[in-house]
C-alpha cells in the first residue's frame, strides 16, 4: 500500500459528523482487502473482521478510529452569502479566507469571509471574527445560491493537501484520518503474520460530538480488549513548553496512561515498542482522553482499553500537520502487539 496516496485520498473526502458516508465506502475498499468481513452498523460505523487463529470462540480485540470530520452546516441565507455553525469543535481564528465545499444539490466552491473590522460590532472588531459573523461566498447571486444551497446543508474545508519537508504531511481531516490510515497499515502487516486473536477494526462515528459510533460499536462488538487511535498534540515553536502535554511531531507514537488507560494494556504495549525499538512517549491522561476510549472503557461491565496517539500541530483546523513515520511506526506496533497475544493473554493481564 502507498500510505501517502492513502492519506491523501482519505482526507480529500467530507465525511462530516453525521454524514460520514461519503468517506465510509472508501475505507470498506481500502481495508476488504485484508478481512474476512464488512458490517454497517445502525449508526453507520464501519466493522471490519479479521479472523485469528486460535480455536474457537476466540478472544476479540477492537481497534477504533474514528472517520468523521468537523465541519459547518447552513443556518441561513442571506441575499447571496450563506451564514453558518459549527459541526464539531473549530477554531475560529483560522476560518477567514479557508476555501470549502458546500454540498447542496451540487458541490459548490466557495470561500469564508469575515467583513472588515469597522462593520463589525465595536466589541469584537479587533478580536478573533465569531464564527456568527463569518460569511460563505460561492459567487452566485441569491436567487441561484436558493436553488441550490437550503439550510441545514453541510460544508466541508476543501484546501488542498501537500507534502512538506522531513516527510511532513499537511491536510484538512488528518484528525482522525490518519488513524484510520494507521489501522490499515495494521491489517497489512497482519496479512503476513500469524495472529491468535480475532481483530476487529472500527471506523466510528460522530466521535467529534461526543464518542456516539464507539459507544453503539463496543457495546455490540463487546470485545475483551480495545485500542483507541487518535491524534494527540503536536510540539512547536509555540508550545515548546507544555511537555506533558505536546509531543515531537516524527518523535514516534504516544501511549496514553490514566484513569481511561488500563494499565496493564498500556504496560504490554509500551514493553513490544521497546523490543522493537519503536520509538515513543508516555502521554499522560489525568482526565477525559478525549477519544472514543472513554466510550468503549466503560461498555457493558467495563473493557480493558488503550489510547495510542500521533502527534498533530494546529489539530482541528484545515492544516493539520503530522508525521507519516509515526503513522508507520503506529501501525506496525499494533500489528505486533496483536500477533504476539497469546489465548491465555487476558489471564495474566492485571491492574494493578
Amino acid at each position: 500500500m502507498d500510505l501517502l496516496s492513502h492519506l491523501k485520498e482519505l482526507s480529500a473526502l467530507p465525511g462530516l459528523s453525521g454524514y460520514e458516508h461519503s468517506v465510509r465506502e472508501t475505507i470498506r475498499a481500502a481495508w476488504a482487502p485484508f478481512v474476512s468481513e464488512t458490517h454497517v452498523d445502525q449508526l453507520g460505523s464501519l466493522w471490519a473482521t479479521k479472523a485469528g487463529s486460535g480455536k474457537a470462540p476466540r478472544p476479540r480485540i477492537m481497534l477504533a478510529a474514528h472517520m468523521d470530520a468537523i465541519g459547518l452546516m447552513v443556518t441561513q441565507i442571506v441575499g447571496e452569502f450563506l451564514r453558518v455553525t459549527a459541526i464539531g469543535g473549530l477554531d475560529a481564528r483560522v476560518l477567514p479566507g479557508q476555501l470549502v465545499c458546500v454540498h447542496g444539490k451540487s458541490e459548490l466552491t466557495g470561500v469564508l469571509a469575515a467583513p472588515p473590522a469597522f462593520l463589525l460590532p465595536k466589541n469584537i472588531a479587533d478580536g478573533v471574527v465569531p464564527l456568527s459573523e463569518i460569511l460563505v461566498d460561492t459567487g452566485l447571486p441569491g436567487d441561484k445560491l436558493a436553488e441550490q444551497v437550503k439550510v441545514g446543508d453541510v460544508i466541508s474545508f476543501a484546501g488542498p493537501p501537500c507534502e512538506l519537508q522531513n516527510n511532513l504531511f499537511c491536510a484538512k481531516s488528518l484528525d482522525n484520518r490518519a488513524a484510520v490510515a494507521v489501522l490499515t497499515v495494521c491489517m497489512e502487516q497482519l496479512q503476513n503474520r500469524i495472529h491468535v486473536w480475532d481483530v476487529v477494526a472500527v471506523a466510528t462515528v460522530q466521535e467529534e460530538l461526543g464518542t456516539r459510533g464507539a459507544r453503539t460499536s463496543a457495546f455490540s462488538i463487546a470485545p475483551d480488549l480495545a485500542i483507541a487511535v487518535d491524534v494527540t498534540h503536536g510540539s512547536g515553536p509555540a508550545v515548546k513548553d507544555l511537555p506533558d502535554r505536546t509531543f515531537p511531531v516524527g518523535g514516534g507514537p504516544t501511549l496514553g496512561l490514566g484513569p481511561n488507560i488500563h494499565p496493564g494494556l498500556c504496560a504490554a504495549i509500551q514493553a513490544v515498542a521497546e523490543r522493537l525499538e519503536i520509538p515513543h512517549a508516555i502521554e499522560p491522561l489525568p482526565q477525559h482522553s478525549g477519544t472514543d476510549a472513554w466510550a468503549i472503557q466503560v461498555a457493558r461491565a467495563g473493557i480493558p482499553t488503550m489510547v495510542i496517539g500521533l502527534p498533530l500541530r494546529n489539530m482541528h483546523t484545515p492544516v493539520e500537520v503530522l508525521s507519516l513515520k509515526d503513522l508507520n511506526r503506529a501501525g506496525r506496533l499494533l500489528a505486533e502487539f496483536i500477533a504476539s497475544l497469546g489465548a491465555d493473554f487476558m489471564a495474566t493481564l492485571k491492574y494493578d
